[in-house]
Formats: C-alpha cells, sequence, structure tokens
C-alpha cells in the first residue's frame, strides 16, 4: 500500500486500497555483465525494445477483440479476471542469445535477453517494484529456410618457395544450413604438386561471435573436430569425406560459447547464425554468431 495514514475530512475519509492499473511489457535487452555492473556511471545493460500495454482496466470491451485459440480457452477456464493481450516483434530485433559462463562465473552473463512483464502502477512509466510485478522470460529464435541450390565451396592454392609447383586445397559442403543436431558432412580434395610432403590433417567447425555492444569483442571457439593422421605425400592427391558434429552436448561448460538463450529448466543449442537485414545496424543486434568450417595442415620442411 502507498501509505499507512488515512485522513478523516468529517465530510469524507481516505478510502483504503489502491486505484492503480496494471499493465504488461514485452522488452529485449542486452547484458554485458552482471545486472547491477556500473563502472564510471556506465552500466553495461541496454534496451533494445520496450513496449507497454494497459490490460486493465481494458481500454476495449474483451469481447470485441479477436483471441487466439488457447486465449479463448483461457478465458473460459479463467473466467472475468482474466485478460488477454498481445505483442508483435518488430522484424529489426536480434534473436535471444547467451554466451555460457564458465564454472566461477557467478552471477555474470552476457547475453540478449526476451521478457514479458506485468506490473501494477499509477502509470506506465513509474518504477516498477519487484514486488507488485511478476515476470516470464521468452526466447527469439531463427529459423532459416533451407536452401539447397547454394553448395559451398571454398579453394585456394599455396606456393612454397624453392617448389616449382603449387598445393590445391578444395573444401566444399553438400549444402549451406545445417539445422541443431545435424551431422555436417565435408568433403576435402588436396592435389599436392609441390615438393613438400602434407600431414596431419585435420578439419572443425568453429563458431565466430562478435559483441558489438560496448566491446567489440571476438570470440572463436571450436565445436567440433576431427584431427587425422591423413597425409599427401608429395606428387600425390587425397580425396576424402569427413563428418563433424557440432552439438552443445559436447561442449558443456565450456565458458564463452554461445548458446540459443536459456530458460530455466530447459535444454537450449549452440547459437543460430544471426541473420541481419541489410537496411539494421548491426550495433543494435548486440551478438553475432556465425559458422565456418576450417582445414588445416602441415607441410614439411
Amino acid at each position: 500500500m502507498a501509505k499507512r495514514d488515512f485522513v478523516d475530512h468529517c465530510d469524507v475519509v481516505d478510502p483504503v486500497g489502491e486505484s492503480g492499473f496494471l499493465y504488461v511489457m514485452l522488452s529485449c535487452t542486452f547484458r554485458y555483465g552482471r545486472q547491477d555492473m556500473d563502472v564510471m556511471g556506465v552500466a553495461f545493460r541496454r534496451d533494445l525494445f520496450l513496449v507497454t500495454r494497459q490490460v486493465y482496466p481494458e481500454l476495449q470491451d474483451k469481447e470485441k477483440l479477436t483471441h487466439t485459440k488457447i486465449q479463448q480457452k483461457l478465458l473460459r477456464k479463467l473466467g472475468d479476471n482474466a485478460f488477454p493481450f498481445f505483442f508483435e516483434f518488430p522484424d529489426n530485433l536480434p534473436c535471444s542469445v547467451a554466451l555460457q559462463p564458465g564454472p566461477s562465473d557467478v552471477g555474470k552473463k552476457c547475453a540478449v535477453e526476451f521478457e514479458v512483464k506485468a506490473f501494477c502502477g499509477e502509470n506506465q512509466d513509474d518504477k516498477i517494484d519487484k514486488q507488485s510485478s511478476v515476470r516470464l522470460t521468452i526466447r527469439k529464435i531463427q529459423h532459416s529456410p533451407e536452401n539447397t541450390k547454394l553448395v559451398p565451396v571454398a579453394e585456394t592454392t599455396f606456393e612454397f618457395l624453392m617448389s616449382e609447383k603449387p598445393l590445391h586445397v578444395k573444401l566444399s559442403l553438400p549444402k549451406e544450413t545445417f539445422y541443431h543436431g545435424e551431422p555436417v558432412p565435408v568433403n576435402v580434395e588436396i592435389t599436392n604438386s609441390s615438393s613438400r610432403n602434407i600431414k596431419d590433417i585435420s578439419v572443425s567447425v568453429e563458431q565466430v561471435t562478435n559483441v558489438v555492444l560496448y566491446s567489440n569483442d571476438k570470440y572463436v571457439k571450436s565445436v567440433a573436430k576431427e584431427e587425422t593422421n591423413d597425409s599427401v605425400p608429395s606428387g600425390t592427391s587425397l580425396k576424402k569425406d569427413y563428418t563433424l558434429y557440432p552439438l552443445l552436448a559436447h561442449n558443456k561448460d565450456r565458458r564463452g560459447l554461445a548458446l540459443d538463450g536459456r530458460l530455466k529448466h530447459e535444454d537450449t543449442n549452440l547459437a543460430s547464425s544471426s541473420i541481419v537485414k541489410q537496411e539494421v545496424l548491426k550495433e543494435v543486434q548486440g551478438m553475432l554468431v556465425s559458422y565456418k568450417v576450417i582445414v588445416r595442415m602441415i607441410a614439411s620442411g
């Protein structure tokens, strides 16, 4: 309650109770460190998006509103004390993503988070009291339609000192888009016309995370790797398929790995690749995630 003293004005006594309003808010927030962190007056937290709706007292007769099927069921079950609401995501917001903390990082968080919050107040700009609010974390996740027409290929030629002919390496994938849990087949072709012997070929999938707000940090983490003893002696060639499994299950507790956000008591995945529209500022995205396949090898001498 706002007060505990109520005045008797002789003709009327102050009423006991609150005449507040009920609002719901959808927020998208980027955090870089602990929630209460403040360095030289700069809080490492930025609201990327905020929108608030008044749900009580109702601004429009709920019977005239269009409800989803689940809203209709909840209204029938909960009765007159249920107040439906509706939010739309703007198309320039990032998806949920969080850097996995290390075992000793207690309370630290680097994440883009979405939250739905209901709170009471005299107006929607009031400071929100924890005692008068309830919060629910939600996720915005990325889906990429599979483009089977594009076949990713990368190739390069190395010229060594004291070698008349070069080393040619070609790397290709059967498609561009892979979904969570899907194996990644990699085709490697090496034509070694040089005088060097090639050995210890390894193939890996690396996650690249750019924190583009505040710090411009860059994290590169190998999320799947196959190390071999394969060799390509001088004057020979190799054509071989490798299969990689980039899964979070193989990378638990690795500090700095980007994840698809995290909800309580629910598992998550490695972060999806960020898809940014041309007209959207990259800085507003908070963090950008991409993946690349890399082939490494050792040339003797």
